[in-house]
Parts: C-alpha cells; structure tokens; sequence
C-alpha cells in the first residue's frame, strides 16, 4: 500500500482527515488544545497520568462539548514500588534545597493516583482510544476495552516490545523514537537507555514486524517529518512538541520560548526531573552535577516544591522543560493551523 493510500485507511478507521494524533502529554494536554486539533481533522489526547477519574470525566465532557472529534486518553503502565534508601533520597532533597524550597522527609511518601480507578476513569470516559506507555495493560483490561468498542494503542520503543503488544491486542503501536521530548517509554526503566533507537530506523523496522498500524512518534515537527514517517511505513504521526508553542497549549512563556530558539542538540536525556528517563531542553539545573537522581516516582516527588517555584517565578534555570530534537520547527500559531498546514504540506510533498 502506498504512503498516502495507508494513511487514509488509518483517517477512515478513527473518522479522522488528518493523520495527526496530539502527543498525550501529562500536565500539557488541555481540553483547548485537544479541541483545536480534533477541529483541524486530527485526533485529541489527554496525558492522565496525575489525574483521578472525576479528572478525567471532566476533561472528556469538555473537549465532547467543543468537537466531536476523536480523541485518546494515556496513563503509564505503573512499576513495582522503588527500594527506598534513606541516606540516598537525603542527599537528593539536601541538594534539591539548593535549588528550591526545602524538601520535606516525608516528600516521597505521597502516594499516586490509584491506577485501577484512572483506567476505570478511561473506560467510563468513552474515548475512542486508550493508549498505554511504559508497558502493557493486563488481558483484562484489553477485554474490558474492546469490549466498550475502544482501542487500545500501545507506546513502543523497539522491535521486541512493538511484537508483544500485537500479541497482547494492541489495535495499532505508537513508535516513539529516541529524538521525542518527554518521558521515554520503555517497558523497563532500565532499558531507557540502551534502546536510544531514532525514529527513522525504528519506524521502519517495526513496520515490517507487525501487521497493526504503526504511528510515529518523536522529532517530527513538520510537513517533511510527516511524508517522511509515511513513507516508511507509517499509517500516522503522533506531535507533542510541534504543538506546545500554540497559545492553546498555555505552557509557561519561558518554555514556550526556549522551544522556539532550541536546537537539537540543546535537548538531553534525563532523570534528573522524574527519575525516569525524559528528554528535556539543556539547563544550569540539568547540567548540575548532583547526587544520581531517585528512582521514579521519587524523583518527581521530591523535584515538586523546585518545579512549582520555578514555575510561579518564571525561572527557566529550574523549569522542566520537555521538548523533542526538533523543536525549533514548532511554531507559535494556533494549534488547527498547525496541524492543517502541517498534513495540506505532506499531502503535496507525497503526492
């Protein structure tokens, strides 16, 4: 099948007239934005990772009452609670008040949103799609799923793990290449970084490994990054950082900026946010030499206090600031202009 005949499969499937997925990007997915790419033919998402089942109801009713468009919900596959070192999680919160409020002893303690209540959340929520990242959701979920009629998409970050998820009903694999910004999506924290796979050769490779539909991800921040997907192999894009400058994405001005004046190269993994791996816009804060970061959801919890202050101050030295290799290809326009002239750009480059 060629390129453009694969993507209007994939368009007629989810009642789409874009190829374009919005990344479901946690804390950066507002109802707003979801709405501005469902109108320009694309397809919504909302990151739910930190969001509780009344969260998530409302952002749904939200976006249903500004389009009617498609959109999919994500949360991460949770892993196995992280051994605690007392001396170690000391030194990170001695070196994190450095840099920000003091942290609290008792930082890391704060539990997570209950995970069987969000992914009852998704399914009472009705999307189209739930999509999965950092793993597999269990064969009784899947079931619960397509038996409601919505499809389950599935992050991968190589071969093996794009084979399992077809074996586990995944509906289509979300190929997300080492360039993306945000969260790497491997199954095992480990392997985040020995599996640094671009997108370009993951693409193809996992194109030819499953029969599912393939939809890239990762440094894909215009019409070329599109046609080029297509053509090897994909059925569709996924964008997160192409979108994060459109004034409905609201991020703070400071990140907004950065990604319009940041080179690849100026992006770098990193755990020292979350402790799990993520690319993120270079910083004094990223390059600081500190104490290896905790383990996820450690990290997170114990960088909290410093990510709000630099927030509320407007501190780009301290700010998490998630972007892809190509985010100065993102430009600061409405989302469905975007995503219109992004697909209209392809469509002319493969035809």
């Amino acid at each position: 099948m060629i390129p453009l005949e694969r993507a209007e499969a994939f368009c007629a499937a989810y009642g789409l007239r874009a190829p374009i997925l919005m990344a479901p990007m946690a804390g950066a997915s507002p109802p707003e934005l979801a709405i501005a790419v469902a109108k320009a033919g694309g397809m919504g998402a909302c990151g739910a990772l930190s969001m509780e089942a009344g969260a998530i109801a409302s952002w749904a009713s939200k976006v249903r009452a500004g389009t009617n468009g498609a959109f999919q919900i994500n949360t991460w596959i949770p892993d196995a609670n992280p051994a605690r070192n007392a001396a170690h999680e000391a030194q990170v919160r001695a070196f994190l008040g450095d840099w920000g409020p003091e942290v609290p002893a008792d930082a890391g303690d704060a539990p997570l949103p209950d995970f069987d209540a969000q992914c009852a959340g998704m399914l009472a929520a009705g999307p189209s799609v739930i999509s999965s990242i950092m793993g597999l959701y269990s064969p009784d979920f899947v079931a619960a799923m397509k038996a409601r009629g919505v499809r389950w998409f599935a992050t991968v970050t190589s071969v093996a793990d794009a084979r399992a998820a077809e074996e586990a009903g995944a509906d289509a694999v979300i190929a997300q290449g080492a360039e993306a910004g945000g969260h790497r999506g491997s199954f095992a924290p480990e392997d985040a970084e020995r599996g640094m796979v671009g997108t370009f050769s993951l693409v193809s490779a996992v194109a030819d490994a499953v029969s599912v539909p393939v939809i890239a991800t990762g440094g894909i921040g215009d019409a070329r990054g599109v046609a080029a997907a297509l053509i090897l192999g994909a059925s569709a894009v996924q964008i997160g950082t192409a979108l994060l400058r459109t004034v409905e994405a609201g991020i703070a001005s400071p990140w907004a900026d950065a990604i319009g004046q940041t080179a690849p190269e100026d992006t770098i993994p990193t755990r020292a946010f979350s402790g799990r791996l993520a690319r993120a816009i270079r910083s004094p804060y990223t390059e600081a030499e500190m104490p290896d970061p905790a383990p996820y959801p450690l990290q997170r919890a114990f960088t909290g206090s410093m990510r709000a202050d630099a927030l509320a101050s407007g501190d780009p030295n301290r700010m998490q600031m998630w972007a892809g290799q190509s985010a100065a290809l993102a430009r600061a326009d409405g989302a469905e202009q975007v995503v219109t002239q992004m697909w209209a750009g392809a469509r002319q480059l493969l035809e």
